[in-house]
């Protein structure tokens, strides 16, 4: 999904970028990159792929020889970044978390100007190029900010290192969150609010919607007012966001416990334990362990010293692999026992297949998944989440067509938790995983859980309910 953090301080703040980006390595798989500016010096950058090692292993080396009271950084999922620009705006190093659907259309827009492209991206148009080109469309930053606002469907949220200090805009439906910090003598911006805290930083407030603003050492100033309506992404809470990081000033993982008692509410099922799939299903393993009163335990134990992410290989078959290797079942705990198990989704299914496999070779008696979110039936079309998936992929598609022989079907119908096409979805891919039982969280459960009204959260991938 990518996220971005950035610094405006009275002294250096190298080393508060540095650790700050860090704190978003979760949100990106491919790139990585730093631009600072100082008085001296100028603009410095570096950018980095992240495929193969960590981002400070990268960027262990370039932060020596880095200085500058402001700077930007960004775990990127698939472009590189920060680019630095110069313009009639002045010269800027810009970075974005976006998802631009309408890239093709926007790029021959560009080429049909007599423009020209620099940087790529995976062999073609890089979108944080192309941001750039639309805010320099402008006759200001705001104004520029405007047009890529205009200009691009899917999101986009923007984050602007300048000569006269640091800009930051919120994708205009704010699907993307973007906090702000204060310490004494600097300001910072981020995507995660647990960013903040080992560094000094207080959360001071959250841009809204579209909002535009500008940050200096002295103080913030709003150059453009936040949009009424917003469509924050409700699957950060679910699954993206770190546990102590807050969206809108609702804890993450505060909310999925709350996620994992509203499943037990509404569950009879008698099991000897509880637990989660690590990492993101634990805390919704907690809150059900915590309603229903059944033990947790940890029946899965999660290698982390040298297996990243499940999702950071693009390729399919090492990503089963690596699912498959950094957890390892405890055989002692599972053998004959009846379990209820706790994940944030089921995208594929692939891994959860593979884990249910290990269960059952562990001599698990019954295994009972709960899941933390409503079944995805739509690809996501405003966030990276299923870049790299097709449609028919999804656990939920292949079930569907099972069970219609087409791909031409009511959808709607299936994302309903109330009616028959929905219990023969969800009871088919029970079937396909080899369940004892399956159950999801039905969406006014969730939006409950999360706090805030339905009309402000997209929950798009779930029912289609979505828009520009």
């Amino acid at each position: 999904m990518s996220g971005f953090f950035g610094s405006v301080s009275e002294t250096d703040c190298v080393y508060d970028v540095f650790y700050g980006t860090d704190y978003h390595s979760h949100l990106g798989t491919k790139r990585a990159g730093l631009a600072f500016l100082d008085a001296k010096n100028g603009f410095q950058r570096a950018i980095h792929s992240i495929e193969n090692d960590y981002f400070r292993s990268k960027f262990n080396d370039d932060i020596k020889n880095f200085s500058g009271n402001s700077g930007i950084g960004i775990i990127s999922d698939m472009e590189a970044q920060p680019i630095v620009v110069n313009s009639h705006l002045g010269k800027f190093a810009i970075a974005t978390v976006s998802k631009v659907n309408n890239l093709d259309e926007l790029e021959g827009r560009m080429l049909n100007k007599r423009q020209h492209f620099a940087e790529t991206s995976q062999g073609g148009v890089n979108p944080t190029e192309l941001i750039a080109m639309l805010i320099c469309e402008g006759s200001d930053f705001v104004s520029g900010i405007e047009n890529v606002y205009q200009s691009v469907q899917g999101s986009c949220s923007i984050l602007i290192l300048t000569e006269t200090g640091m800009i930051a805009a919120r994708d205009k439906l704010g699907r993307t969150p973007v906090a702000i910090g204060q310490k004494s003598g600097a300001f910072a911006v981020a995507s995660e609010s647990c960013a903040f805290f080992n560094m000094g930083f207080e959360t001071v407030r959250f841009i809204g919607p579209g909002e535009v603003v500008q940050l200096t050492p002295d103080g913030m100033t709003t150059l453009r007012q936040p949009n009424q309506k917003m469509q924050v992404c409700a699957f950060l809470w679910v699954y993206y966001g770190y546990p102590p990081s807050f969206y809108e000033g609702i804890n993450v993982e505060a909310c999925r416990y709350r996620c994992g008692a509203a499943l037990a509410m509404r569950d009879q099922v008698q099991a000897d334990f509880v637990a989660g799939i690590p990492d993101s299903g634990v805390a919704h393993a907690v809150g059900y362990s915590n309603y229903s009163r059944i033990p947790y335990m940890r029946p899965y134990s999660k290698y982390t010293p040298t297996w990243p992410r499940s999702f950071m290989p693009q390729n399919q078959e090492m990503r089963d692999l690596v699912a498959k290797m950094k957890l390892i079942p405890n055989h002692s705990l599972i053998g004959g026992k009846s379990g209820v198990f706790l994940d944030d989704s089921i995208v594929r299914g692939t891994q959860l297949k593979d884990n249910t496999r290990d269960l059952y070779e562990a001599g698990i008696r019954e295994a009972h998944m709960r899941i933390a979110c409503p079944p995805l039936i739509y690809p996501c079309e405003f966030l990276n989440f299923s870049r790299s998936r097709q449609t028919l992929e999804l656990a939920t598609r292949k079930a569907i067509r099972k069970l219609e022989g087409s791909e031409e079907v009511d959808l709607a119908s299936y994302a309903d938790h109330t009616t028959e096409n929905y219990r023969m979805m969800v009871d088919q891919i029970r079937q396909d995983l080899n369940l004892t039982s399956l159950v999801f969280q039905r969406i006014d459960d969730l939006v409950e859980a999360i706090g805030l009204p339905k009309e402000k959260l997209c929950t798009h991938c779930w029912d289609g309910s979505s828009y520009f």
